[in-house]
């Protein structure tokens, strides 16, 4: 039998873990006080490099409306926090330096988190659908990603009105979990972000046009039945194009995702083959 850490002993013994990890960040966040970007000015940049709408509510098997509620209410507190914020070059954009802590106080609620696999309650919970939209907005960018994490091996909610390829998610948890992006450019870079009714909107933004756009796209998808159990695959590609010309400057691998689906394989849309594939060359 396994040994179990000292986390996974007692709902105390995990907090007490937690903590300890949420302190060490904040030690490391303070000796990186000085580049991690918090100017916010009151003009925006003039450029839009990529604009992202992400649906609030949306249909995730047998996940309880009022999370899905409370997630709204979470994100419309959590957008103006990070909304405006500038990316200099030499800065690191931290999602939980600006983002803070979610409390009751600050009329935060509970939302749907993720724990050892499975969905479950937590304050705050669904704050990982804001750093999704950042972080697709970042792939379509020359900005560098330094952290980031996401729910490795599991394919958490069935692809209802899906508008970005599966894999390409984060997972954050205050704060020793959070999302980073360095600018390692000579451009100034600046996030957007608001909520409507129905939307998270964001936009990525700079202070002259870019050379190059990039497109991310997905291939080799497929999901496969292995021992009762049906699990999902693809590889995600981005690809990079001069404005000018067009020609195509790379088009790289950039994750490799394989995943037990975690909701009732009745919600999946596409065939289910009965075994995994023989892996194939797919790239360009």
């Amino acid at each position: 039998m396994a040994r179990r850490l000292f986390g996974e002993i007692s709902p105390l013994t995990y907090r007490i873990a937690t903590e300890r990890m949420i302190l060490l960040r904040h030690v490391r966040n303070l000796r990186q006080k000085g580049t991690l970007a918090m100017t916010r000015p009151q003009e925006e940049l003039p450029v839009t490099v990529y604009r992202h709408s992400s649906l609030i509510r949306r249909r995730l098997g047998n996940v309880d409306t009022e999370l899905q509620d409370n997630k709204a209410m979470s994100l419309g507190l959590t957008a103006p926090k990070i909304d405006g914020i500038l990316i200099a070059p030499g800065e690191r954009f931290s999602f939980w330096n600006l983002a803070g802590r979610c409390s009751a106080k600050e009329g935060y609620r509970e939302g749907l988190t993720i724990s050892n696999g499975e969905p479950t309650r937590g304050m705050g919970g669904g704050m990982c659908q804001f750093t999704n939209l950042l972080h697709w907005m970042v792939l379509h960018s020359p900005l560098t990603v330094v952290e980031h994490h996401h729910h490795n091996g599991l394919d958490l909610f069935p692809d209802y009105n899906r508008q970005i390829p599966w894999g390409t998610g984060t997972s954050i948890a205050f704060n020793y979990l959070d999302y980073q992006v360095e600018n390692r450019t000579p451009y100034l870079f600046q996030f957007r972000t608001w909520t409507t009714d129905e939307y998270l909107r964001g936009e990525l933004r700079a202070d002259r046009e870019l050379p190059t756009k990039f497109h991310i796209r997905e291939r080799d998808a497929y999901f496969y039945e292995q021992e009762g159990e049906v699990y999902r695959h693809n590889r995600v590609f981005r690809s990079e194009r001069d404005k000018r010309t067009g020609l195509e400057l790379s088009d790289e691998l950039i994750l490799e995702n394989e995943g037990r689906i975690a909701y009732d394989r009745s919600l999946v849309r596409a065939t289910i083959l009965p075994a995994r594939p023989a892996p194939r060359d797919t790239t360009p």
